[in-house]
């Protein structure tokens, strides 16, 4: 049976019932956070296919015919692992690869790195064909442009904890003392400091992980593959480890392709999310994107039962900052404003959009009899949130607020207003729009 979501915070809101309106699964997500996918390609996928078998050609045209995925294999024997797949990764983006088992994700990975071939189509990495690559080519882009980190961790047992995050660099002919340098850098990102000397063997599967995650930093790779990362990990750990991502990633920036099965985990760290199925994509978007506008049934399905307060954030709510008062005006310009609009508070800025606080109706005609100024009255201490705040950690200030709640960017720039109905409003819309309803 499916949970309610801060029914009681959104009541109090509201002042009514709104149970029927807005369920959750009770799990926590992270919205995206705004990666600029108009910059610079990183990754460029183009066409890839990969059949597993003696006979691609045979699938190809099947699948060209329209063929599933189940009845090539029947008639062929041949396993379509990937068709027509296609998509970009930006720089400093964090691209996660969501699907279920069999749904040719980990197969996807492992072709950017070509770990496996595809039996056709183009890979690009910073422009450079992957797939075309020769052999020497292809070790020095692995060895330099990417790293990977895989669920089993694959550590050397027999070696420490420096040692096996210095693994790449001896590898690369890096000498000793340079090699431990950069390892040890590594180890102190990923909070391994006081390890070095340690057995891998003799630490608990999530710090193995952070050995197997200091390994791929310490060639400081441009692109980290990370393949099912965290599943073999406890479900306490495996959050813990999915915050750490996302703080090394706040500083580092590095380009991140993640597979996983778990939707929460894919909303959690992505910053875009391609959602496969046998071997296709079925879509590629934002969280917000596939979980408001799923491409398909399948989408729709595997989204059905997410709580779109954990998706929607304060920018997709907020009404336009109107009216505002300038800090330099009167409180008979601010009593005019509020009249004129029907509200009974009204935010003031500076001449360059900046909150300074807000004014409310009673404290202006109080003030104006005893002619007072506008900043003697002003209430500095107004509660604010960024424009990607997502819409649960907005809840509760508003509802404990006498005051619409402020959007402002890091610049304290007045952005927009959240306002009580604007919730509900926007939670009513979406999960309508959601049900196909008008």
């Amino acid at each position: 049976m499916r949970q309610y979501v801060n029914i009681q915070l959104i009541s109090k809101i509201a002042g009514i019932n709104i149970e029927s309106i807005i369920t959750n699964n009770s799990k926590s997500i992270i919205h995206s956070r705004g990666i600029n996918i108009s910059g610079n390609k990183k990754i460029e996928v183009r066409n890839i296919v990969k059949i597993f078998g003696r006979s691609p050609q045979k699938a190809l045209s099947l699948l060209e015919q329209g063929a599933s995925k189940q009845e090539i294999f029947e008639k062929t024997k041949q396993n379509v692992g990937l068709y027509d797949v296609n998509f970009d990764v930006y720089e400093g983006e964090t691209f996660v690869l969501m699907g279920l088992s069999g749904s040719g994700k980990s197969t996807l990975l492992r072709c950017l790195n070509r770990l496996i071939d595809p039996t056709d189509g183009h890979i690009l990495i910073d422009g450079d064909d992957i797939a075309s690559m020769t052999d020497k080519e292809l070790i020095e882009a692995r060895r330099k442009k990417m790293s990977m980190v895989f669920q089993s961790f694959a550590l050397l047992p027999h070696r420490s904890v420096m040692d096996n995050v210095a693994f790449g660099l001896e590898i690369q002919g890096i000498s000793k003392e340079e090699r431990y340098e950069k390892a040890q850098e590594a180890i102190t990102k990923v909070g391994l400091k006081g390890y070095e000397s340690s057995r891998t063997s003799e630490l608990s599967g999530g710090m193995q992980q952070r050995v197997g995650l200091a390994r791929a930093l310490a060639t400081d790779p441009d692109i980290l593959l990370m393949d099912e990362a965290f599943s073999a990990l406890d479900p306490l750990i495996r959050s813990e480890m999915q915050d750490e991502l996302i703080a090394l990633q706040h500083k580092l920036k590095k380009t991140i392709v993640f597979v996983s099965h778990d939707l929460d985990e894919a909303l959690k760290l992505g910053d875009r999310i391609a959602i496969m199925k046998d071997g296709f994509i079925s879509q590629v978007g934002t969280a917000e994107e596939i979980l408001m506008n799923p491409a398909d049934d399948y989408v729709s399905e595997f989204v059905a039962g997410v709580d779109r307060t954990k998706i929607l954030t304060a920018e997709n709510v907020m009404k336009r900052p109107e009216p505002v008062v300038s800090i330099n005006s009167g409180l008979t310009v601010a009593m005019q404003l509020m009249k004129k609009h029907g509200i009974s508070s009204i935010f003031v800025v500076d001449p360059e959009k900046k909150l300074q606080g807000i004014l409310l109706i009673d404290d202006v005609v109080k003030a104006a009899n005893e002619k007072k100024f506008l900043k003697d009255i002003m209430i500095t201490d107004v509660p604010t949130v960024s424009p990607d705040t997502p819409i649960r950690d907005s809840i509760p200030m508003i509802a404990e607020s006498n005051f619409p709640l402020a959007v402002i960017n890091e610049n304290q720039k007045l952005m927009g207003v959240i306002v009580r109905g604007s919730i509900l409003g926007s939670l009513i819309m979406k999960e309508d729009e959601h049900n196909g309803n008008t």
